[in-house]
């Protein structure tokens, strides 16, 4: 059963989480700037998207998985993903793999070109991983997932450079391993941990619980961080206090609102609401991304695939789903560009800032995204992959 938070009670001075007062986390060498990270997400966090949140408000990001094939290296998509080119730090590199000496070659790859910390994969539902008992598959098979930890760890710590783990509560109702799993990371030195607070079987499907989590944490020397079903201010809050967690990871709230990370730290400050951006400054954002995102993947890659972030950024905003349908049919960079800059011109002489997603305490409101619009958000991350070879 998913986890209840708590309602914020209505007081004169709002409930805070000063991050002042929380000791700033490190991994390995590394002092992350605030507890509010950026999740891998295959085809999403690349180079240009992770920096974007970067400069608005993130406290880390993970890349998109890299697989540990060694056939697959030489590839575009792999060397997109291994491509690191001005992007500040620490720069972290997740890894996925069913082979602990293959893992542990793809760690020190990934070292070589750039990598600062090395992220294991057992976390990744999709079919087509697991299907090869990598991702959260490996969580059935606790040896060979440990195999794997202590290969990785081992060839990365021979280079200085420090393990995370990112997992799941475990691969189905009945067998919710993460705790047992996190201990024997723990022991093989790795140096922080993040769950997804659903097992293997639901999918992105359900409602994510944090006790389990919590259990993690209670459990743990060594970092936490807690990730599903955080897509507001007031839920992150109350899932670093459900929890205890030492940061929280966003993925999927954060595709076409990148700016979340800002929202979620000024909340945590502050206890209170930051006003929805400027319609100028999405327009900033937007056109700054499109001409990085085009900068790694070119042209023909580069338009067809910005088709996904471009519709993220606008669906909430009026007329976004029908300008989506006409930008699907714009085929070149400039075509596309011209069309975003003329949307947002125009919707900028309606309203200075683009419309509220959060209530007066944080909450998401239930009417800014639609179940079909969330579905519809992964659907485009799947078509977008078949041109990203």
């Amino acid at each position: 059963m998913a986890a209840r938070l708590p309602k914020t009670p209505c007081t004169r001075k709002p409930l805070v989480f000063p991050l002042a007062l929380i000791p700033r986390m490190q991994i390995g060498p590394f002092a992350l700037a605030n507890p509010v990270f950026v999740a891998p997400m295959a085809g999403v966090t690349d180079r240009p998207f992770r920096q974007l949140c970067k400069r608005l408000g993130a406290g880390y990001a993970v890349s998109e998985m890299v697989t540990s094939r060694r056939d697959l290296w030489d590839s575009l998509k792999t060397s997109r993903r291994a491509n690191h080119d001005g992007e500040p730090g620490p720069i972290a590199v997740q890894i996925a793999g069913t082979d602990a000496g293959m893992m542990a070659d793809a760690a020190r790859y990934n070292i070589d070109r750039g990598a600062q910390i090395i992220d294991i994969n057992m976390g990744c539902p999709a079919k087509k991983v697991c299907n090869k008992w990598a991702g959260s598959a490996l969580m059935q098979d606790e040896v060979l997932a440990l195999e794997i930890i202590d290969a990785v760890v081992q060839a990365s710590a021979a280079h200085g450079v420090p393990v995370t783990l990112k997992m799941r509560t475990g691969w189905c109702q009945s067998h919710k391993n993460a705790l047992s799993i996190a201990l024997a990371a723990q022991n093989a030195g790795v140096a922080m941990v993040t769950v997804h607070g659903r097992t293997r079987e639901q999918g992105y499907r359900g409602q994510a619980e944090y006790e389990t989590i919590a259990a993690v944490k209670a459990a743990l020397r060594i970092p936490v961080v807690a990730n599903g079903d955080i897509n507001s201010p007031f839920q992150a809050r109350e899932v670093l206090r459900q929890t205890g967690a030492d940061a929280v990871m966003i993925g999927r709230a954060a595709q076409g609102r990148p700016w979340i990370f800002r929202e979620i730290t000024h909340f945590l400050e502050t206890g209170h609401v930051l006003a929805p951006p400027l319609v100028q400054e999405v327009r900033r954002w937007l056109l700054a991304h499109l001409q990085d995102h085009y900068g790694l993947y070119g042209e023909y890659t580069g338009v067809r695939s910005a088709r996904k972030h471009i519709a993220w950024y606008l669906r909430s905003l009026p007329g976004g789903e029908e300008f989506r349908r006409r930008l699907n049919l714009l085929n070149d960079s400039a075509s596309q560009v011209q069309s975003v800059t003329d949307y947002l011109d125009q919707l900028n002489q309606s309203m200075d800032r683009i419309p509220a997603v959060y209530d007066a305490d944080g909450r998401h409101l239930p009417e800014a995204v639609s179940h079909e619009e969330e579905t519809n958000s992964m659907k485009l991350v799947k078509m977008s992959l078949h041109h990203e070879q």
